[in-house]
């Protein structure tokens, strides 16, 4: 008969679960301490404004009068500029790298993009103030103006003084910072994609386009949803760059080249001049909670469109 070993439970599968479970534990306690502080820090401006704080077109610390609509208004437009300008360039760079390109080009390229994704974003802000600021001042906005200055519903998205600053200027700039964490994603979901099924694809007479189109695409689309909810996530939180680029004005309007803020950079600004106990940083904290919310409805939003399409 085989020897039974009794092994210590310092030791054996025990442990690692315990080891494991946690860490899972600290993940969520970190969750959860942070929506804790959020929540009771912001607790005041909700109790002060109400769920009207929400809707509030005003940011005004003479007067104490505080809401959230300029942020978020800016955040969410930034973001999804970012996102439609950064999704066709990660999806074209990750199927070329995958489908098209040589293993020793697409090995060069490859390291390139990740080089990109570990600039630190001051880096970006920076890049963008001296470059596309004054690119959007002096040629994008008057050329803009003076092509659809006369165009119904296209000339209020372009009129404004020519600053350089806004949407566009920022969601610019937040593009090129996520594009290299989305291409990475989409190129490692391409990469795993059973190659029998591209050969099957081709062996039938379909095209690059057809196979990208029809093989491709459905294979990979929760990896590719997992990574546009990665740069979106990337682009919500951002701050340093977002606050080089966009004027830092709390203000809404159809133009994409008037000056904006979004709550990142609102945060960071107004931090430093916010006493401990003051309505202006609950009203920062309620900012955040705020944040933490759409980041969590964006994440619940992607797992059910991909829980939708898996039905």
């Amino acid at each position: 008969m085989p020897k039974i070993v009794n092994t210590p439970w310092w030791r054996g599968d025990r442990l690692f679960r315990l080891l494991v479970g946690g860490c899972a534990l600290l993940v969520l306690l970190a969750l959860g301490g942070l929506i804790v502080v959020m929540g009771f820090g912001g607790l005041r401006a909700f109790q002060a404004f109400g769920p009207g704080f929400i809707v509030r077109n005003i940011w005004n610390p003479v007067t104490d009068q505080y809401g959230a609509l300029a942020p978020l208004f800016g955040t969410l437009g930034s973001t999804l500029i970012a996102v439609i300008i950064a999704l066709p360039l990660a999806f074209g760079t990750a199927f070329w790298l995958t489908a098209i390109a040589s293993s020793a080009v697409a090995e060069g390229v490859g390291t390139a993009v990740q080089l990109l994704a570990a600039v630190p974003s001051i880096i970006f802000g920076m890049w963008g103030f001296f470059v596309i600021v004054p690119l959007m001042a002096q040629h994008v906005q008057p050329a803009l103006r003076h092509w659809f200055n006369h165009t119904a519903g296209v000339r209020w998205l372009v009129h404004g003084a020519p600053f350089g600053y806004g949407l566009l200027t920022g969601g610019l700039v937040l593009a090129v910072m996520i594009t290299p964490f989305m291409t990475a994603v989409m190129r490692d979901t391409f990469s795993v994609m059973p190659p029998m099924l591209r050969e099957s694809a081709y062996g039938l007479g379909a095209t690059r386009w057809e196979v990208m189109q029809q093989v491709v695409v459905p294979w990979s689309r929760n990896g590719m949803v997992g990574g546009v909810v990665l740069g979106m996530g990337r682009a919500l939180g951002e701050t340093m760059a977002v606050t080089f680029v966009i004027g830092n004005a709390n203000s809404i309007g159809w133009s994409l080249f008037a000056p904006r803020n979004t709550v990142a950079s609102l945060v960071a600004l107004e931090f430093p001049e916010s006493p401990a106990g003051s309505l202006k940083l609950a009203s920062l904290l309620a900012l955040g909670f705020i944040l933490m919310l759409i980041s969590f409805a964006t994440l619940a939003a992607a797992r059910w469109l991909l829980r939708s399409r898996q039905a």
